[in-house]
């Protein structure tokens, strides 16, 4: 019966659906009795294995109860091992300053409120990074700055997209609005990000540290031409993995820790705020295993933590989008392929032809038309492989190739003339600009396109949407 009911959802003619069912709340997502594991009460007279034997035992129940929840059938897939969560605890403690990284097109489903209320309950700082603007229009990201800022009090919200022009070649452009990007090899500072985050970090510690260094650093990449600045050693701590209490901006340094989703660009912000890579970067979710410590400047220390998915009750398909799922295990991908292509016309910007030259489409029909389109082909029998164009479809996805994003309660309209669309706007403008800049460059030198045709290169792992929404900053 299961097979069945998916065959005809697979087979059933995509319905789209209105700019109203497009908003999410992120209430519904995150009910109060869905919590994250926190690190159970300890002191240093326990040994470490009485610590561990209370750790396992306490993770045995966390999970015990959340079986036992009216939830449990509804929980999606979430970290079910505690060594990884046992990173996320190192890292709250070390921290004085927490950077919450979402990303912005799926925001109100990586926000935890758990999280924010249990740093506000230990008197630390959360800083919300809405990450990856360039690929939403900017009365998007501002609507979602309010609502969060109006719902979670105390919380400060900063922009950043790793991706700004000058850190990119080429620009791959569709007539049907699917574009590529390629990152260059060697990286610059995102100034722009760097100096939010800074500014940020300066009202929370008051002075306390200082900060001098990282805003010349910040100075300094702005002041000198790429191909000129020297890069500086970044010095990368051993993680201290005992348990300590916190002494707050300790020795006069502020540690900064990143927590957030897999896949939503923990690792790469902290390159893109170094200005050159220090933590490695990977589609695959879990790819980074232990936290990492890496010195900013001889003030600010960087903690990157394991990309974590805590409990909810976000569905499937949003969790695949986001990262959260990885693709390689969805056995089942034509229900995330529907999600997609009842709210963005997959077909146009494809640019695929229908299998049967008919009017309506379904998921089969969208993957068999990408499938033919790119030449993918069962080993033996050479029929279309429907299942490598549907994981295809959804790595594009989320690489923001093609680019789906959800709205807040309350929609956008109102933020259509928001005092935060200028900065915004310039933000997403330095990422359209500079790339335009180098395409043209490449054209005059007759360097090939970045693209063949309307695909992609699935071993493409560093590639972004350009931004198709830089015709607001004209309104």
């Amino acid at each position: 019966i299961s097979k069945l009911y998916t065959g005809y959802l697979f087979s059933k003619a995509l319905e789209p659906v209105s700019e109203r069912d497009m908003e999410i709340d992120p209430s519904n997502y995150f009910p109060p009795e869905l919590s994250f594991p926190q690190r159970p009460p300890w002191d240093f007279n326990m040994s470490p294995a009485q610590l561990d034997a209370q750790e396992q035992k306490y993770f045995r129940e966390y999970i015990q109860s959340l079986q036992n929840s009216k939830h449990w059938k509804d929980i999606s897939y979430f970290e079910l091992n505690l060594e990884t969560w046992r990173q996320l605890w190192r890292v709250l403690e070390m921290c004085d300053i927490l950077l919450l990284i979402v990303d912005v097109r799926y925001a109100g489903a990586m926000f935890p409120p758990s999280l924010y209320e249990y740093i506000r309950r230990v008197d630390k700082d959360m800083i919300l990074v809405l990450n990856k603007i360039d690929l939403v229009p900017a009365p998007a990201v501002a609507a979602w700055k309010k609502y969060l800022t109006e719902r979670y009090p105390g919380l400060k919200v900063v922009y950043f997209t790793s991706c700004p022009g000058y850190n990119l070649v080429g620009s791959g452009t569709d007539k049907a609005g699917l574009q590529v990007r390629r990152r260059k090899g060697r990286l610059r500072m995102c100034a722009e990000g760097a100096t939010k985050l800074l500014e940020a970090c300066k009202e929370i510690v008051e002075g306390k540290v200082d900060l001098s260094a990282w805003e010349k650093k910040i100075q300094d990449e702005g002041d000198l031409d790429f191909d000129e600045a020297e890069v500086g050693e970044t010095i990368v701590e051993k993680p201290d993995t005992t348990y300590y209490n916190h002494e707050k901006y300790k020795n006069g340094v502020l540690t900064v820790g990143c927590v957030g989703t897999p896949n939503v660009g923990k690792s790469s912000l902290m390159n893109a705020i170094m200005g050159k890579k220090v933590v490695s970067v990977s589609r695959t979710p879990g790819h980074t295993k232990h936290f990492q410590t890496i010195f900013l400047t001889s003030q600010v220390r960087l903690c990157d933590c394991p990309g974590l998915v805590f409990p909810s009750l976000v569905p499937r398909p949003i969790q695949v989008l986001m990262g959260s799922y990885p693709i390689a295990q969805l056995r089942e991908p034509y229900t995330t392929i529907r999600f997609i292509g009842e709210r963005i016309d997959l077909p146009s910007l494809l640019r695929i032809q229908h299998p049967d030259n008919d009017d309506t489409w379904s998921p089969r029909d969208v993957c068999d038309g990408w499938a033919k389109q790119r030449g993918y082909l069962t080993a033996k029998a050479a029929r279309l492989d429907t299942y490598r164009a549907a994981n295809s479809l959804l790595r594009m996805a989320l690489d923001g190739k093609l680019c789906l994003w959800l709205r807040p309660p309350g929609g956008i309209d109102t933020f259509k003339s928001c005092d935060e669309l200028k900065y915004i706007k310039w933000v997403q403008a330095q990422s359209q600009s500079d790339s335009q800049t180098e395409s043209v460059s490449d054209t005059e030198t007759g360097t090939e396109s970045d693209t063949e045709g309307s695909g992609e290169s699935d071993e493409d792992e560093h590639t972004a949407i350009a931004n198709k929404f830089a015709a607001l900053s004209n309104e």
